[in-house]
């Protein structure tokens, strides 16, 4: 599972025509779910998220988590990032779980983040137009796994 996440002023999102989600200070995390991903794997993914120190303290130094400077969330899905461009010049998207598996899990992140912080999401499967204003700007790749000892761990 990976997760793009943005340090934000503010975010909205918009889904066939309608505003589906918007936030002040937090989290744009842009949500990619793939095929060997499951319910472990995405609570893990969004406690890291949520408690991740990537917020400036007093002295200016990223220190504070979202749950520290009690910002929300905005999750939307993402398949593309599981986008393999290593063969011609078209995107193959063959990486990314189905859509019955990665919706599910999207539902099962916004869920599990939503016990910690307000949470705001687009709509899955839908064309969606994005806006936000970085800040910092701040944008970091998280991507969660089980290893071969069977553990989950970021890589």
């Amino acid at each position: 599972m990976r997760a793009l996440i943005q340090r934000v002023r503010e975010a909205s999102v918009v889904a066939d025509g309608e505003l589906t989600g918007s936030i002040g200070h937090g989290l744009l995390v842009l949500l990619g779910v793939a095929p060997g991903d499951d319910e472990e794997i995405t609570a893990f993914l969004a406690d890291r998220c949520v408690s991740l120190r990537i917020f400036e303290d007093d002295c200016g130094k990223m220190n504070r988590s979202l749950l520290d400077v009690r910002g929300s969330m905005l999750v939307i899905s993402q398949f593309t990032l599981f986008a393999d461009t290593t063969q011609g010049r078209r995107p193959y998207f063959g990486n990314a779980a189905a859509p019955e598996l990665a919706d599910a899990l999207y539902e099962k992140f916004k869920k599990r983040a939503a016990e910690s912080v307000p949470v705001q999401c687009g709509k899955f499967g839908a064309d969606m137009q994005v806006s936000l204003c970085n800040d910092g700007p701040v944008t970091i790749m998280l991507e969660a796994i089980r290893n071969s000892s069977g553990r989950i761990t970021l890589i």
